[in-house]
């Protein structure tokens, strides 16, 4: 059996061009070596015919089972990572390759290393389709509504391992360094050896392209910087984000706020992220439009959307980084007592913006959503964060993501939506205490529901309610007449 999945391994990369069909040889003894085989045998093997995932699924399976690896998710995940990593060209070639199709267009180049990435298991495709993913119509236009089931659950034997290692090493400094292209992994630190980065140069700078292995939507991608360094919102982040855009104009790219609280999950390494994706925020109209004194090539508005986004557009990319700047370091020392909005607590600062980049019908958009990350006695968690209230849905930071209007939350609501969906049919069911009182307001106003389908469309409007109320959560100038003021300032 081991032999048959090794030759179907090899038919599938050969079929999905990861290899020619003069490697095959080559990258049967490799795998063959990695699983302590010595030899192959002579009559011709029938292959095993399943996509690629399933395949090193059952090899891996295959190698816990004969001992040659323990059957925990780090050694399982290192075999395979360095299985697939026997059909993935050197980063050279596959950079050399990017650029080549990048001569054809800025699409061919992504498309190329997008596919190379799936199709090399390092984008994770069958965990991926675990997640519950759907849009819901609101009063801001339609919301991404994401439950993700992709991270694979860690078996005791593999926490103990974790707990008893002694963190001592330091290589790679974190998962979004450079060096973890081609690393093979080890306890604690994801197995990276099918992994392959792009050269991006940005504004003079090294930046490096990859794709996120669990993307939450079409053609996911990070972008990051050589240095290891921390996460910063200034001028030269607008200036790189348009660059980007620039290059790739099918992509936006953004990026996460600097400061705790509203600022992504991985503070310590410069990072963006973006994709070929349209999301609820993309689509939002102007709420209004308004004049940026000094900057008359500008034009600049307010969105309709829960968060405060201020959006730019422009022909020209230096008018729009100097009109970026200038509203940044406007709001970095902006207050505003009518609206909660305090700029410093003695030397921490709390107002910063989650910035996001765009090319549309010729013209760049950079889309400046205002963050404050400070906290009260009556919100430990933050003034502008999701509130207790909503915290049996999402209780985590507003990222980059869930800011454009795509909802990750996290996978206990699956059972636990089943449980509410079985109450608002009259089932006798225990719905979890946090979710109860929000079960039983949906009751009150819709009855005791006959029809299954019927439930499941009302909990899913019901749940991007409750995303809405998230954001505007988060928003930091919630009126227009705050957004007069500041606009005031803008313009004094």
């Amino acid at each position: 059996m081991i032999y048959q999945l090794i030759t179907g391994l090899i038919q599938k990369a050969l079929e999905v061009d990861l290899i020619e069909a003069a490697d095959q040889i080559y990258v049967r003894n490799q795998i063959i070596s990695l699983l302590g085989l010595e030899t192959f045998p002579d009559e011709e093997v029938q292959p095993t015919n399943d996509i690629i995932p399933n395949l090193v699924e059952k090899i891996t399976l295959y190698a816990a089972q004969h001992g040659i690896i323990e059957d925990i998710f780090d050694d399982k995940e290192i075999l395979a990572a360095n299985i697939m990593n026997c059909t993935v060209p050197r980063p050279s070639v596959v950079n050399a390759v990017f650029n080549q199709k990048y001569q054809e267009s800025p699409v061919a180049a992504t498309d190329y290393f997008y596919n190379l990435s799936k199709n090399n298991n390092y984008i994770q495709i069958n965990r991926i389709a675990k997640n519950i993913s759907y849009k819901v119509e609101t009063a801001y236009g339609l919301m991404d509504i994401t439950i993700n089931l992709s991270k694979p659950e860690k078996d005791p034997v593999q926490i103990k391992r974790e707990r008893e290692l002694k963190q001592t090493l330091h290589y790679p400094k974190c998962l979004l360094c450079k060096e973890n292209e081609g690393y093979s992994g080890r306890i604690g630190h994801p197995a990276r050896a099918n992994h392959r980065i792009i050269h991006v140069p940005l504004a003079g700078q090294n930046w490096f392209l990859q794709y996120s292995p669990y993307v939450y939507y079409n053609e996911h991608c990070i972008v990051f910087s050589e240095e290891h360094r921390d996460m910063k919102i200034d001028r030269d982040a607008f200036e790189r984000l348009l660059g980007f855009v620039d290059k790739f104009p099918h992509y936006f790219v953004g990026s996460n706020a600097d400061l705790p609280i509203v600022g992504g999950s991985i503070l310590s390494h410069d990072h963006y992220q973006g994709g070929c994706y349209e999301f609820g925020m993309t689509r939002a109209e102007d709420s209004f439009t308004f004049d940026l004194k000094g900057y008359p090539e500008i034009k600049a508005s307010i969105l309709k959307w829960p968060m405060s986004v201020i959006r730019l557009r422009s022909t020209k990319i230096n008018s729009l980084l100097d009109a970026g700047d200038y509203i940044l370091q406007t709001w970095k020392g902006y207050s505003d007592d009518l609206a909660d909005v305090i700029a410093f607590t003695g030397e921490t600062p709390h107002n910063t913006i989650t910035p996001i980049a765009r090319m549309r019908d010729g013209s760049f958009e950079l889309d400046l959503v205002l963050r404050n990350n400070r906290t009260t006695d009556e919100h430990p968690l933050g003034i502008f964060h999701p509130h207790a209230d909503v915290h049996h849905i999402k209780k985590e930071n507003i990222g980059l993501i869930e800011v454009m209007g795509l909802a990750v939350l996290p996978p206990r609501l699956l059972d636990e939506l089943a449980d509410i969906r079985k109450f608002l049919l009259g089932e006798s069911v225990h719905v979890a205490e946090y979710h109860q009182e929000w079960a039983d307001q949906i009751k009150a106003g819709y009855g005791t529901l006959s029809d299954s389908e019927q439930a499941e469309v009302i909990l899913r409007e019901e749940l991007g309610k409750k995303f809405v109320k998230v954001l505007q959560d988060a928003g930091v100038l919630k009126e227009r007449e705050a957004f007069e003021r500041f606009i005031n300032k803008l313009n004094k």
